[in-house]
């Protein structure tokens, strides 16, 4: 039976930035798309693109929420990486 290859750190890294990278991008859009169309009555990125797709408003905050839990995501991975590093 071959032994399991450990993933380069490289590509762990980098995969780790993109749920960083994904996880900001889509909570910016959808919160901040759901507070500017309650508040200035006013549709950009996410929530335009939803808005034309007849999506409920209450979509834009499941994209803020998707983002939430990327980066929920992002900083379990980092914190069980940095203790997995400290341990002898």
């Amino acid at each position: 039976m071959p032994k399991r290859q450990q993933l380069n750190t490289s590509e762990t890294t980098s995969g780790q930035g993109l749920l960083w990278l994904f996880g900001a991008i889509l909570s910016i859009q959808g919160f901040g798309s759901a507070i500017t169309e309650a508040g200035w009555n006013t549709s950009f990125g996410v929530a335009g693109l939803l808005r034309a797709a007849h999506v409920p408003e209450w979509g834009t905050l499941l994209v803020g929420c998707a983002g939430a839990a990327l980066l929920a995501t992002a900083a379990r991975r980092h914190s069980t990486k940095s203790r997995a590093s400290r341990r002898p």
